[in-house]
């Protein structure tokens, strides 16, 4: 069995495993909520400053995985908002909803173990490299729209000054624990410093259940969310994001020329499913709660086959 298909095995039975012990009542869904906040406010970040403090980073400068990566999310992205909006006449907000959902990979809870199984911690080193700058992107890309949105539909109070924008993004940045895990890794790096050997040890400790816990986590939160109605718009979101990001992906390192570690890491990370963040940003917008849950947990099933369809290309392909 080839090692790609043990690492995608493994993966989704941790998902299975945490949606089977919420469905049976093994565990409350507090204990979910619970264990999705210690992989997201320490074990992950923990994670994320120990790759980047310690990582070699042989595999040369990210600019082009950046393109690469963010040429597939913007093209699924505007994609799917059109998709929405046209075709099933739904409104702004629900178009932001759809762009999220389609273009917002689920990098740390799914991405992180699935990276390291696949690709070791030359792997986890690569998806740090697009998690650095993925996550304040797709925050202000976010933010942004919003305000759009809400002034589209009708549905603002008051016009928020570009001031309020900036200080509102910039705070939601600066106090999110997985930007500072990447930012006090890289200061590590950059000062030359080693990370004392007991505090390492106390670190990886924590970091190296990051992983497991998280797709647990995952499985848990996807028996909560379930499936909620709008199948059919949820499927064609699910279909964007499942084929045509890792295809966009796929071209651009093509394209590019892109190095082959790092195509492989653009490809397998595109074709990853959509995680609660579609879920969190539709309900701060108000709307599009029935479609972001739907999509997340039919991509996340659907995940199991596709990915692994993908990564089979990339492989016979670059």
């Amino acid at each position: 069995m080839p090692p790609f298909i043990e690492t995608i095995l493994v993966v989704f039975a941790l998902i299975a495993i945490g949606f089977a012990a919420a469905r049976l009542r093994l565990i409350r869904a507090e204990t979910g909520d619970g264990l999705a906040d210690f992989v997201f406010t320490i074990a992950v970040p923990l994670l994320l400053f120990r790759t980047l403090a310690t990582a070699s980073f042989d595999h040369g400068a990210p600019w082009m995985l950046w393109v690469t990566y963010f040429t597939a999310i913007l093209v699924t992205w505007t994609t799917a908002h059109l998709v929405i909006r046209a075709g099933f006449g739904r409104d702004a907000r629900s178009g932001v909803v759809a762009g999220v959902t389609a273009g917002f990979s689920n990098l740390v809870l799914v991405g992180v173990p699935f990276m390291t199984g696949l690709y070791g911690d030359d792997g986890l080193a690569a998806l740090a490299q697009i998690v650095s700058i993925h996550l304040p992107i797709m925050m202000a890309a976010s933010i942004i729209l919003y305000q759009w949105a809400l002034r589209r539909d009708g549905a603002a109070d008051k016009s928020e000054s570009v001031s309020e924008l900036v200080m509102g993004f910039l705070k939601q940045l600066f106090s999110n624990p997985l930007i500072i895990g990447i930012l006090g890794g890289s200061a590590m790096r950059l000062s030359g410093l080693t990370i004392p050997g007991v505090v390492d040890r106390v670190i990886a400790s924590l970091a190296g259940v990051a992983g497991p816990v998280a797709l647990f986590a995952m499985g848990v939160s996807l028996f909560g969310y379930g499936i909620r109605g709008q199948v059919r718009q949820a499927l064609s979101l699910v279909a964007l994001k499942l084929f045509i990001m890792p295809a966009v992906a796929l071209v651009m390192a093509l394209f590019l020329g892109l190095p082959e570690f790092q195509a492989k890491i653009a490809v397998a990370a595109a074709s990853l499913p959509a995680g609660v963040n579609s879920w969190l940003i539709a309900n701060r917008l108000g709307t599009g709660q029935r479609l972001a849950a739907t999509s997340m947990t039919i991509g996340t099933a659907l995940a199991a086959l596709t990915t692994g369809l993908w990564l089979a290309i990339a492989e016979a392909v670059l």
